[in-house]
C-alpha cells in the first residue's frame, strides 16, 4: 500500500462519486492498486532505454567527434540526471496515485492543467511515430532478407516513405495499437518481457562483433573527427545534455507510472537499477558494437538494423531484427501511448477514455510522418532541441511548484474541485502565474533552437528551460508559499520517506 500519512477520503474509500465529472473518470481518479515493485520500474526503463531509437541516439554521438570511453562517460553521466530528476517528478503522483496531468492541476490549476496535458501529448506524437518507423525499417529488412522480390515495393515513395515502408508502418502501428487496447495490466506484462529480449540481442550481436574482430578490434579511442581538448570537452558536456533530452519525454510523465508503485523506496530501487546500471551495460555494448563495426566493414556504423541486417545467418538476422521490434513496441506504448493516453483523457474525462487519448495519438503520429524527424545524426539532435525546449519548463515547473511552494503535499479531493472553493481554482481553473511562467520560457527555447547562431546552445534546451520554467515560477508565485498542514481544512497526502 502507498507509504501516507494521511489521504484523503477519495483514496481511501475509493467513493470518488463528489469528484467532478468534469475533472475526473475511472483512468483518472487515484489508483487503489498501488502493487508496482521495483521490478516493474526496472523493467520500465529497461523498454525505455532497449530501444532502437536509444541506440541511434547514443551511436550518434560518434559523430560529435568523441572517442569510445568518452561517449560511454557521457552516456553514464546523463542517465544519472535522468535518474535524480526521475525520483523528483515521481513522488507527487506516487502520494496521490494519480497522473502527470491531473497533478499538473497543483500548478497550473485544475482546467489550466490541460496545457501541459496537450503540450506532452502532442510531443508523444512526434515519438510515437519515430519508434514506429524504426520499428517498422526493421521488419521491412527482415522482409527484404527473406523474400527478395518485395524489393520492387521500395522504388517509388509517397511523403517519403516507400510503398512497402508503408505497408510495414501500418502493420506495426496495428500490432502496438492491439497491445495497448488490452489496459495497463496488459502493458506491464509485456514490458516486464519486452526490455529483457533484447538484451539477450545485444550482447549476442556485440558477442558475434568481438568473435569476427577479436578483443584488439574494439577500440576505446575511436573517434570520427579530430578535436582539441576544449572541443572535446565541450562536445561531451553536449552529448550529456542530449542523453537528458532524450528522457525528457517520458521522464516529464513518469508520474502516469510511478503512480501504481508501492512506496518512493520502490520506486527509487527501480529507477537506480533501471537507469545507472542498466544503461551503464546497454552503453558498453553499444560502444562495443559501434566501435566494433570500424574494424569489421571498414566504417562506423550507428544503425542497429543495419548490423544486424549484415551478420550472415538469416535465422540469426531474423530473430535479432524481430527482437528488436518487440522491444521497440514496447518504448512505444510505455512512453507515448500511455502519456497521451492520460493526456487528452484529462482534456475531456466524460468524452475521451484511456483508450481513446492513446488512438488519438497514435493517429497524429502518422500526420506527422515521423520519419521525415528522425533520418540523420544531425537532424536527431535538432528533434531533441525543439522537444527539450517545451518539456523543460513543464517539468521545471511542476518540480518547483510541488517541493518549493506547495512543500511536498498533495490535497487530492481539490485535484477534482472545480468550484471557486477548490484549492487548485486559482483564477477560473488556470493558474495564471504558472502560464506566465511557462509562456517566455518556452519561447526563449524556442528562439534558441531556431537561430542558426546559438545552435551550440540549443543542445542545452532541456536545463535552460528547467532553470527558466522553475526560477520565473518559484519568483511569481513566492506570496503562494504553502504553510504548514493544520492551517488548512480537509485531508493531504503527506510522504513519510
Amino acid at each position: 500500500m502507498p507509504n501516507h500519512s494521511e489521504v484523503t477520503s477519495g483514496v481511501a474509500s475509493g467513493a470518488n462519486a463528489h469528484y467532478s465529472p468534469r475533472l475526473c473518470n475511472e483512468d483518472l481518479a487515484p489508483t487503489r492498486d498501488q502493487n508496482w515493485s521495483w521490478y516493474n520500474i526496472f523493467s520500465f526503463w529497461m523498454s525505455d532505454v532497449h530501444s532502437m531509437g536509444g541506440y541511434v541516439v547514443a551511436a550518434s554521438f560518434f559523430t560529435l567527434g568523441l572517442a569510445s570511453w568518452q561517449v560511454l562517460l557521457c552516456l553514464l553521466v546523463g542517465i544519472c540526471i535522468v535518474q535524480l530528476c526521475a525520483n523528483l517528478v515521481a513522488k507527487p503522483s506516487q502520494m496521490a496515485g494519480v497522473p502527470y496531468a491531473v497533478i499538473s492541476r497543483q500548478a497550473f490549476g485544475v482546467f489550466g492543467a490541460n496545457i501541459p496535458a496537450v503540450i506532452r501529448g502532442l510531443i508523444a506524437f512526434a515519438w510515437y511515430g519515430i519508434q514506429t518507423y524504426l520499428a517498422a525499417n526493421a521488419l521491412m529488412l527482415v522482409l527484404l532478407k527473406f523474400f527478395p522480390s518485395l524489393s520492387s515495393m521500395t522504388q517509388s515513395s509517397w511523403l517519403g516513405l516507400s510503398q512497402l515502408g508503408w505497408c510495414c508502418f501500418g502493420v506495426m502501428w496495428l500490432l502496438q495499437a492491439m497491445v495497448f487496447w488490452h489496459g495497463m495490466s496488459a502493458i506491464k506484462r509485456f514490458i516486464d518481457v519486452a526490455g529483457p529480449a533484447v538484451y539477450v540481442v545485444m550482447v549476442a550481436l556485440a558477442g558475434w562483433i568481438v568473435y569476427k574482430t577479436g578483443f584488439d578490434g574494439i577500440s576505446f579511442t575511436l573517434a570520427s573527427k579530430q578535436l582539441s581538448t576544449g572541443e572535446q570537452t565541450w562536445q561531451m558536456i553536449t552529448a550529456t545534455a542530449l542523453v537528458v533530452s532524450y528522457f525528457s519525454g517520458p521522464l516529464l510523465n513518469f508520474g502516469d507510472f510511478s503512480r501504481y508503485g508501492k512506496n518512493m523506496g520502490e520506486i527509487r530501487r527501480g529507477n537506480r537499477w533501471g537507469l545507472p546500471f542498466n544503461f551503464l551495460l546497454f552503453s558498453i555494448v553499444t560502444v562495443v558494437i559501434v566501435s566494433g563495426t570500424q574494424s569489421l566493414f571498414g566504417r562506423m556504423i550507428t544503425d542497429p538494423i543495419e548490423t544486424v541486417s549484415m551478420v550472415g545467418n538469416d535465422v540469426a538476422v531474423a530473430i535479432g531484427l524481430l527482437t528488436m521490434i518487440i522491444a521497440t513496441i514496447g518504448i512505444n506504448i510505455v512512453a507515448n501511448f500511455v502519456s497521451p493516453a492520460f493526456d487528452f483523457s484529462n482534456c475531456s474525462p466524460q468524452k475521451i477514455s484511456f483508450r481513446t487519448g492513446g488512438m488519438i495519438a497514435a493517429v497524429g503520429s502518422v500526420l506527422l510522418t515521423p520519419w521525415n524527424l528522425f533520418q540523420s545524426p544531425e537532424l536527431i539532435h535538432y528533434t531533441l532541441d525543439v522537444l527539450g525546449a517545451f518539456i523543460g519548463p513543464l517539468f521545471g515547473i511542476l518540480v518547483a511548484d510541488f517541493y518549493l511552494i506547495k512543500r511536498s503535499k498533495v490535497y487530492v479531493d481539490d485535484l477534482f474541485d472545480d468550484t471557486p472553493k477548490g484549492r487548485y481554482w486559482y483564477r477560473g481553473g488556470f493558474n495564471p502565474k504558472a502560464i506566465a511562467a511557462l509562456l517566455p520560457s518556452v519561447g526563449i527555447g524556442l528562439v534558441i533552437s531556431f537561430i542558426p547562431s546559438l545552435h551550440a546552445v540549443a543542445n542545452f534546451s532541456w536545463f535552460i528551460g528547467v532553470a527558466l520554467g522553475a526560477g520565473c515560477y518559484r519568483w511569481l508565485a513566492r506570496a503562494d508559499l504553502e504553510g504548514s498542514v493544520a492551517a488548512y481544512p480537509g485531508k493531504v497526502a503527506v510522504q513519510k520517506d
